[in-house]
């Protein structure tokens, strides 16, 4: 498999892939809070792009991450835990994705009547 396709795939949704893709969005957004005052030139992109890369990598690419990565730059809306958001929003549309994958192959399994 090569790099872009293991980039795009969309990956298990377990517990722990869960809990540390909060865990990145939370620090993510409380470090840019924290330092947002401070005017670290460079540091918010940095955050940024580290934490949608770690996202995508623990949840799967999904085109959700793009508005946020380009709404963290608007200067005062940087401040919003717009990471927490992305990825409680992202978790609830994985889940749904793999209970009506789950169900449509039980459907398939199924013997015809």
């Amino acid at each position: 498999m090569s790099t872009i396709q293991n980039f795009f795939r969309i990956p298990l949704l377990t517990r722990q892939r869960i809990r540390l893709a909060y865990v990145v969005a939370l620090v993510t957004d409380a470090l840019q809070i924290v330092t947002g005052p401070f005017g670290l030139v460079g540091l918010d992109q940095i955050l940024d792009v580290a934490a949608m890369i770690l996202t995508s990598r623990l949840l799967g690419f999904h085109m959700l991450l793009l508005p946020t990565a380009i709404l963290e730059f608007v200067p005062l809306l940087g401040l919003l835990p717009s990471w927490t958001g992305c990825v409680a929003l992202l978790i609830s549309i994985r889940k749904k994705e793999q209970n009506y994958s789950s169900s449509t192959a039980q459907l398939e399994v199924l013997p015809p009547r």
